[in-house]
């Protein structure tokens, strides 16, 4: 149903009144209920350009529109109206990306560039194609609370954060993307709300009655009113992909949904979006972040899956950062063999369904490789997770030296999944991705900084070394130096990383979505790996000590390590912490 732009769902109130600012003077504005819980205004103002909020019952303060497109005064103001259609598309060409072949890079809009926004992130767009990079991945943009955070906190999905430029801005770095070739993967989070600013409770049951995860209160995706709500995810799943142009989104934690539906809101999902991009006539993708390791989630609805196109692989993180670290604490202790990493190179995950320690239980599912292509799971060497969520933010440039760096990049470029890097590991920025909030409430900003420390205190960890989220300078310290590409490790790393992007789009077997065409090998006292996909082999020394592979017949190098390896006709020579990718007959 076509809604008017003042619409609002508010099932439980006896009274809701719509307040209007125009030309500096309010205006408060009756509203009449439909039978299905809408509320319309009687007479609606007829200015382009409206601020507005509604008063709900007997409220004196009007609280902004669940669905606000414009929020240019935070959160808690009054929204205003934005015209998605008047936007000047140049992209009438674009066909789309799709997510098989492709390279992802994970980027923060708030530290990916000095200014923080979306009009200077346009002007690095050149360096990500040069890259080889396919589509762009932004962490969440949806308006929170404050100036800065990760966005996770998010609480009104409909609008873009207005530090960042606002929803025009969104516009303009969707449409220079794909002028550049690139495609936008937008990453969205319908798990749970932030916790100042969300006023959806006011005017229906968007919240679960009883259940919440870790982050807060669940969404009511099941209960009465659920229609609704489920309605308003998946309407804005569609804003993304069809009002601002994105390609895909990224779907945080979605086994954190609790939906007890016979039809689960993954699958609506899925089916809705399925819908658009025939409509569209181009490719539309969505990402799960699951921590299940069940491709039941992204099987096709016709084989009896979710029909979710793609998901996170984070024990292929795991395997690759203990075999480069040498780390074993905490979830990283099932990964301390090298088999390990071969595992979950040839079987897609390490647990699929075989005891976790971390967990104190079995976990995940067997993976049928002969009927999902590799290009399904995305993975990485680093991401904005598996940084920040360290104590104090270090990237595996602080600890490892220029061969680790670059290994840890030919696994995931040339190894069998999708490939996702994260904002500046391709020149191995030495700045860290620390974990920052601006919440202006003290008691939440104490809350969290206290909980902060309280979590890495049980990990070892002094509170003076955690860096404090609400001190700015631990947001300023995360912004990337864009001067360092220019000479020293940095350029060496970044040419490493160019020169793999470009062997993607040459040597078809680094494309190839069969796990029937990779078979690995893992040796534990030597530490040497080695990874075989068609035509290509790929060696890997992870000890201490150089070492030789032999080969069974001749081989052409197409990439090595900065340190070099000598090739010769029956083995191949390579230095401790180096690697080589092969071209065999």
């Amino acid at each position: 149903m076509v809604r008017d732009r003042f619409d609002v769902w508010a099932p439980d109130a006896r009274r809701v009144r719509l307040s209007v600012v125009v030309d500096g003077a309010e205006q408060v504005l009756a509203m009449r209920q439909g039978d299905d819980g809408w509320w319309t205004p009687e007479a609606a103002p007829t200015a382009t350009v409206v601020d507005y909020g509604y008063l709900v019952d007997d409220a004196e303060t009007p609280k902004p529109d669940p669905r606000s497109r414009w929020q240019p005064e935070g959160v808690h103001a009054r929204s205003r109206t934005f015209d998605a259609a008047a936007f000047a598309w140049t992209d009438q060409a674009w066909t789309g990306r799709q997510l098989a072949g492709s390279v992802v890079y994970e980027l923060h809009l708030g530290t990916f560039t000095p200014e923080g926004t979306l009009d200077a992130a346009i002007e690095h767009l050149p360096h990500l194609v040069d890259l080889g990079v396919d589509l762009v991945e932004l962490l969440p943009v949806n308006a929170v609370n404050g100036t800065h955070n990760w966005g996770y906190d998010g609480v009104l999905w409909y609008a873009v954060h207005e530090p960042y430029g606002g929803p025009a801005a969104y516009q303009r770095f969707v449409d220079a993307c794909h002028a550049h070739g690139l495609g936008v993967v937008q990453d969205v989070v319908y798990n749970h709300l932030g916790p100042s600013g969300n006023y959806l409770p006011v005017f229906g049951p968007y919240l679960h009655a009883t259940g919440q995860n870790s982050w807060g209160s669940s969404l009511n995706l099941d209960g009465e009113g659920s229609a609704e709500v489920r309605r308003y995810v998946i309407d804005n799943a569609r804003m993304w992909l069809e009002d601002l142009h994105v390609d895909a989104l990224r779907l945080d934690a979605v086994h954190a949904l609790a939906d007890t539906s016979i039809t689960h809101l993954l699958e609506e999902l899925a089916t809705e979006v399925d819908a658009l991009s025939a409509h569209l006539r181009r490719p539309l993708t969505l990402i799960a972040e699951s921590d299940l390791n069940d491709t039941r989630m992204v099987t096709p609805r016709e084989a009896g899956g979710r029909g979710i196109h793609a998901q996170w692989s984070d024990d292929f993180h795991h395997a690759v950062h203990v075999a480069l670290t040498g780390e074993t604490s905490g979830y990283y202790g099932d990964f301390a063999p090298l088999s390990a990493l071969a595992k979950v190179c040839e079987r897609g995950f390490l647990h699929d369904g075989t005891w976790s320690s971390f967990r104190g239980a079995r976990h995940g599912r067997p993976v049928d490789t002969a009927a999902m292509p590799t290009w399904r799971l995305v993975v990485a060497n680093q991401n904005h997770d598996q940084i920040g969520n360290r104590a104090v933010g270090d990237r595996l440039a602080a600890t490892l030296d220029d061969d680790q760096l670059v290994c840890a990049a030919l696994l995931t470029l040339a190894g069998p999944f999708t490939p996702m890097l994260f904002q500046g590991e391709e020149w191995a920025a030495s700045t860290p991705f620390q974990f920052f909030t601006s919440h202006p409430e003290p008691e939440l900003a104490e809350a969290v900084r206290t909980g902060r420390r309280a979590e890495f205190a049980s990990h070892g960890w002094g509170e003076q070394e955690v860096p404090d989220p609400q001190d700015p300078a631990t947001y300023e310290r995360s912004r990337l130096d864009w001067s360092e590409l220019a000479g020293g490790r940095h350029a060496v790393v970044l040419e490493a990383y160019r020169e793999l992007g470009r062997l993607r789009r040459e040597v078809p077997a680094l494309t190839d979505p069969s796990f029937g065409s990779v078979a690995c090998t893992a040796d534990e006292e030597s530490r040497v790996f080695t990874l075989r996909r068609g035509d290509t082999l790929m060696v890997v020394n992870f000890g201490s000590s150089p070492t030789s592979v032999a080969l069974d017949g001749p081989a052409e190098q197409l990439f090595a390590t900065p340190s070099g390896v000598t090739v010769h006709p029956d083995r191949v020579d390579v230095p401790a912490h180096g690697g080589v990718l092969l071209r065999v007959a």
